[in-house]
């Protein structure tokens, strides 16, 4: 049986005052999947950015700390 097949099972189970829940903290899954997605594109697109100001001589002194 896979894990959708037990969670369907389950769900049959359940009240509607805890399916109401149940689709809360799924949106609630769904929003934070969606946020750490753009923070790491964010993070991905800014890299190059970053790279000149990271790696360069004049400061290649605070790289040893």
């Amino acid at each position: 049986m896979t894990v959708k097949e037990i969670i369907r099972e389950e769900i049959d189970r359940l009240s509607e005052d805890i399916l109401i829940e149940v689709l809360d903290f799924i949106r609630f899954l769904e929003i934070k999947r969606e946020r750490d997605m753009l923070v790491k594109g964010s993070q991905m697109l800014s890299e190059a950015s970053f790279q000149k100001i990271w790696d360069n001589e004049e400061d290649s002194v605070y790289d040893s700390l």
